[in-house]
């Protein structure tokens, strides 16, 4: 019996496998799919080496937001495991000095002992407006932050700061893209996921409407579907 193809997902930012329930519930039936744990390293590079060892042979790979600069740093250590690369609500690269100074307030707040008020500060950056009164969505980004913890947050948070760009890498993709990009994401605009379809070949980007960054929970639905088509795209 032939195995079933593997479906790796990369967390972003203080999420974990609760990300990617949705596309989890959604795809099990036909492919393997698996999340990493993002959360033991403390630079791009070693986030990526150890994503690969959590994974088999060959695999499609999808990454947001801090996931997927994994991503993009996975292909460019091991390319040749990479079937199909689809990036959502991310960017290729590095951060500004503002946002840099952004993440070193977030790393100062945790250190203070205020670890608790770093996803309040963010949440209003991560979901649309409209689904800020939304409790069963609010309720589980807060139940990953809570889960990763505050040590996991400094090692991520130091990791995407020291992070270099992968402006590079993409010219040199040759595996099938999807890129994905909520309209009204606030933490990776979309003229980041513009940039990243421009310059990656046989790329391709979906707008969602009336989404912010966390668009694969905030609209699993239309996500799913551009991901199924993405799979079966030759």
């Amino acid at each position: 019996m032939q195995e079933k193809e593997r479906l790796f997902f990369l967390p972003g930012l203080l999420c974990n496998q609760r990300l990617w329930s949705p596309q989890l519930d959604h795809f099990k039936d036909k492919y393997l799919c698996e999340v990493a744990d993002l959360t033991q390293a403390s630079s791009i590079r070693e986030l990526a080496v150890q994503a690969l060892k959590q994974v088999r042979g060959k695999f499609n790979l999808v990454g947001l937001s801090m996931g997927g600069y994994v991503a993009l740093e996975i292909l460019r250590i091991a390319p040749e495991r990479v079937k199909r690369l689809a990036l959502i609500d991310t960017k290729a690269r590095a951060d500004s000095p503002e946002q840099k100074r952004r993440r070193r307030g977030l790393l100062s707040l945790a250190g203070r002992g205020k670890f608790k008020g770093v996803t309040p500060h963010l949440m209003p950056l991560l979901i649309h407006p409209d689904r800020m009164d939304d409790t069963s969505l609010t309720s589980e980004i807060y139940k990953m932050a809570e889960e990763v913890g505050q040590e996991a947050f400094v090692r991520q948070q130091t990791a995407i700061l020291d992070r270099e760009s992968h402006l590079d890498i993409l010219p040199k993709i040759k595996c099938p893209v999807q890129v994905i990009c909520g309209r009204d994401d606030l933490i990776t605009p979309l003229d980041c996921s513009e940039e990243i379809a421009s310059l990656t070949p046989s790329a391709e980007l979906l707008v969602l409407e009336d989404c912010g960054h966390l668009s694969n929970i905030e609209l699993p639905a239309q996500v799913n579907k551009v991901l199924q088509d993405w799979l079966e795209r030759d």
